[in-house]
């Protein structure tokens, strides 16, 4: 059987102690096979009833479970019963990650092209971000960020040049970076926006000519209340989502 290898992983998730009620221990270790790339996005998972067969649980217990995860945007339904991974891309904003977690969080190798990498001074509009005055070189840091070779976005991170001062040693993550230099951010302010993408922006992001962009501006803070990074990320909005979550 083609599944198996996922009915094992799934059946092993399942075997851990759990007062959740099963339809949400399933939803849970479907999430996992997903993040860990067990079930690759755009793939199809086991059918309801090879799911209960397999796994021992009722054809109801299954079936509440893919309804969740299809109304969370996990899992499609596609014509001829078929229920796939998403390929869509989700973005919580209740929690500060960098684009490098959230893809591996989602079983996706994340990555970049580099655009350019400068050191200057800063514009008007940086001097406020940041906090900083006119004298104070910034480091601008323009990347085509990627996830399993696909680009997501286009990412412009401008710093204070103290917190930055080997630009060329960044690789893929700029948090990595600046958690071995003791300033990584704790907290952020995050506005977002839509606009439609430029000739260069759609064609560097390989979208289609009517896509829009979400436009997603951060600036982030460290513990003492010194402003480290002010980005603006412009996503392909035909493949990103962003989900908040919503409490009473």
């Amino acid at each position: 059987m083609t599944d198996r290898p996922i009915l094992d992983f799934l059946a092993h998730e399942l075997a851990a102690a759990s007062r959740e009620p099963l339809y949400r221990q399933l939803e849970a270790a479907l999430k996992q096979a997903i993040a860990s790339a067990q079930i690759k996005r755009g793939g199809v998972i086991p059918s309801e009833r090879v799911l209960s067969q397999e796994l021992g649980l009722s054809r109801v217990t299954v079936r509440k479970a893919i309804e969740g995860l299809v109304s969370d945007g996990v899992l499609d339904r596609r014509h001829g019963a078929k229920t796939v991974v998403s390929s869509r891309l989700e973005k919580s904003l209740a929690t500060m990650t960098s684009f490098s977690e959230d893809m591996r969080s989602r079983g996706l190798e994340p990555g970049c092209t580099w655009i350019s990498r400068e050191i200057s001074r800063p514009s008007p509009a940086e001097m406020m971000a940041l906090g900083i005055s006119g004298s104070e070189k910034v480091v601008r840091l323009r990347r085509l960020r990627t996830a399993d070779g696909q680009p997501i976005a286009i990412e412009m991170a401008t710093l204070p040049a103290r917190f930055v001062p080997e630009p060329q040693a960044i690789g893929n993550s700029l948090y990595e970076y600046l958690e071995a230099a003791g300033a990584l951010p704790v907290r952020a302010l995050q506005r977002m926006q839509a606009k439609p993408g430029t000739d260069e922006e759609r064609r560097l992001l390989a979208a289609p000519d009517d896509a829009s962009l979400l436009i997603m501006e951060r600036r982030c803070f460290l513990a003492d209340g010194q402003i480290v990074e002010f980005t603006q990320t412009k996503y392909r909005g035909d493949v990103y989502d962003f989900v908040i979550e919503l409490m009473r």
